[in-house]
């Protein structure tokens, strides 16, 4: 179980460069044991919520970042389907608008994260203020330079304050997202996911994997760590991911807690 753990981790400080990354890598694992180990951890998710929902004293955020078409949606769909939708709340970050215009940007971030006794995920998150903001040149490079620390701070007080955070970028080549492009307009059950500014967007791909290379270097921290998840093969990517959550939460050694009442004493007339 560690094996994966401590294979995809991006070590503090380390230079990342992902075009030494193999998207298609399945660290020697074969699809039927994936498949296997994947019912084996979904199964496990589930004890292992119910423990943390039961304590109610820390929670847990997932962060799913990753280029269009790397399968955020179906990381959660997959690995995720066994959970209680009780304790399980996910949050997908658009362009802001509204009120979240008129706060930090951290505000609507920070509104959302878990409550105790549940399980957070984000699909997007407050890392778009480093990558499309950076790569379209929405604010000044001094502003949004400065968030990197701006981040870590703010995940570091979550850490602090019984938050454990967890980070995956979805890793997939520039070929597998034209294939799934591709489908999209091709299957009319996916017509509706395609857009024309995917195709505008793929147009700065480069661009994104250098804001992703800086964003990893500056952010994976010992309390908030950045996973790449090679992410061509759907049945790797959803074993990782799984194998990862399930081990965060392992780690956090949760108990349920003691009754409120001597049981022993209760009779029934």
């Amino acid at each position: 179980m560690k094996s994966l753990v401590n294979k995809l981790v991006i070590k503090p400080g380390s230079r990342v460069k992902l075009a030494a990354i193999d998207p298609d890598d399945t660290h020697g694992i074969q699809k039927e044991e994936a498949l296997v180990r994947l019912d084996t951890n979904r199964e496990r998710l589930s004890v292992l919520q119910a423990l943390l929902y039961a304590e109610s004293r820390r929670a847990l955020l997932v962060v799913l970042q990753g280029i269009d078409a790397g399968g955020k949606d179906g990381t959660i769909r997959e690995v995720m389907s066994g959970l209680n939708p009780q304790g399980v709340g996910v949050t997908s970050f658009k362009a802001p608008e509204g009120a979240e215009k008129r706060h930090d940007y951290l505000w609507r971030v920070h509104n959302a994260v878990p409550e105790f006794g549940k399980i957070g995920i984000f699909n997007r998150s407050h890392y778009e203020d480093v990558l499309i903001v950076r790569v379209h040149n929405l604010v000044p490079k001094p502003v949004w330079s400065k968030r990197y620390q701006q981040i870590n701070d703010f995940e570091k007080m979550l850490s602090d304050n019984r938050v454990t955070v967890v980070k995956f970028l979805l890793y997939i080549s520039k070929e597998e997202q034209a294939q799934r492009f591709r489908e999209r307009i091709e299957e009319p059950s996916k017509n509706w996911k395609f857009s024309p500014d995917d195709i505008k967007e793929r147009g700065f791909w480069n661009d994104y994997i250098r804001a992703y290379e800086t964003m990893l270097h500056n952010c994976s921290k010992p309390n908030a760590p950045w996973y790449v998840i090679p992410a061509n093969r759907k049945w790797f990517r959803n074993l990782a991911v799984s194998e990862i959550v399930r081990q965060t939460l392992e780690d956090m050694d949760l108990k349920y807690p003691k009754p409120t009442a001597d049981l022993s004493k209760i009779r029934f007339e």
